[in-house]
């Protein structure tokens, strides 16, 4: 049946890049409804399946999925095509072959420009953490060897399952090296920022909110794996900076040189470019993600420095999903695709990974209380954006 093939492979699609579960379950009802299929639909990381039919004569599909990567550019095509199959300007036949055209695209942006931004995201995230020139030079060079690092596993099946260890104990060896032979330096700032990319923040707090929506086995799913993440980040890190037994360190480093003021605005500039052509978004949003985004850090700034870290998680998230579901209404376009790069400055993977160090490092207490303050702040987060969500609901498909 063509309108039952449409839905299962645009599902299929959907998954493929990235589309959280609540939301995918959601979109394919939805496209299931206007074809005038009685369907229903469960969703996790790792499998969808389908039921179409009455319930006394269900036909029901599996499909075995693998955890897709983000695309906002695919995600805006699919939703785009999605509508016209809907309005009747294609028939279901149709819609099957534009998807199958959508999934061989080939990719938006090639292999120098993605290491380029590698680097942009890192240097960007060192200045906001606090890190002067040195650490952001760095770390900038320690992420752009991650990025060639994932191009490569990308390439050896065999090797994917390790980039986050090797990647963690490359991150923190450099840093030590770059200590002992560049110059005073934090390390742990450098350690950070250089594998910022890998941090799974995002994922955590996208886990978090399907549990929210009651999406049980989804959001437990992707919280395991978001902590596995950590651990192996940490375990990656612990390795690494075993290295300064063997290095001379310097023996105590002073506050990092402050930079101006203006510098600020130009790490936010460089993190919203570089994380919106690691998410490959197209060019005509990269204005709607940076207005996102600056709305997004600003706010959460503001009530961090009001109300705390977690309600100014909170205030951040809310800002940014009430713009980012107004621009949806007015562009008719996904949400999503305003809205995850600009969360992205807002999500709690650096202190999830000063969590996972603490522990390694035998500070049990630490360790302990600054998980809970991960997990609060991605509370707030994903409170943030409910509370916006219900405020002004993002559009619909028409």
């Amino acid at each position: 049946m063509p309108a039952v093939a449409f839905t299962l492979r645009l599902g299929q699609a959907l998954h493929r890049y990235g589309t959280p579960a609540h939301q995918l379950e959601e979109q394919m009802r939805l496209v299931s409804q206007r074809l005038g299929l009685e369907a229903r639909f469960f969703s996790t990381p790792t499998s969808i399946f389908a039921s179409f039919g009455p319930p006394e004569a269900l036909r029901t599909s599996l499909i075995r999925v693998e955890p897709g990567e983000l695309d906002l550019g695919r995600l805006a095509h699919l939703d785009a095509l999605a509508n016209s199959v809907i309005r009747g300007e294609l028939s279901p036949e149709e819609g099957a072959e534009r998807v199958e055209a959508v999934l061989s695209e080939p990719p938006r942006y090639g292999n120098a420009l993605h290491l380029l931004c590698w680097a942009l995201a890192a240097s960007g995230a060192a200045l906001l953490f606090g890190g002067g020139l040195r650490e952001m030079g760095v770390a900038a060079v320690i992420s752009l060897l991650i990025g060639g690092l994932d191009l490569w596993t990308r390439r050896q099946p065999s090797t994917v399952w390790v980039l986050e260890p090797v990647a963690a104990i490359l991150s923190s060896a450099l840093a030590v090296v770059a200590a002992s032979f560049v110059g005073p330096l934090s390390v742990q700032i450098v350690t950070l920022a250089g594998l910022i990319v890998l941090l799974p923040g995002l994922s955590l707090t996208v886990a978090i909110n399907e549990l929210a929506t009651r999406n049980l086995i989804s959001g437990t799913s992707r919280l395991t794996g978001a902590a596995l993440v950590f651990l192996e980040l940490g375990f990656g890190v612990a390795l690494g900076t075993r290295l300064t037994e063997l290095l001379p360190l310097p023996a105590k480093l002073g506050p990092v040189p402050a930079l101006p003021a203006w510098t600020e605005p130009l790490a936010l500039v460089l993190m919203l470019f570089g994380v919106s052509i690691l998410f490959r978004a197209r060019p005509r949003d990269w204005g709607w993600i940076a207005l996102a985004g600056t709305l997004a850090y600003e706010g959460s700034r503001l009530g961090a420095q009001v109300l705390g870290p977690q309600l100014g998680a909170f205030l951040g998230a809310l800002t940014v999903g009430l713009v980012t579901n107004l621009l949806a209404r007015a562009r008719n376009r996904p949400a999503v695709i305003t809205l995850v790069p600009a969360i992205m400055l807002l999500v709690p993977g650096s202190i999830g990974f000063r969590s996972m160090e603490s522990l390694l490092a035998r500070d049990v207490l630490a360790g302990v209380d600054t998980a809970f303050s991960m997990l609060m702040v991605a509370v707030a987060l994903v409170a943030g954006l409910l509370f916006a969500n219900a405020l002004y609901q993002p559009r619909k498909v028409p």
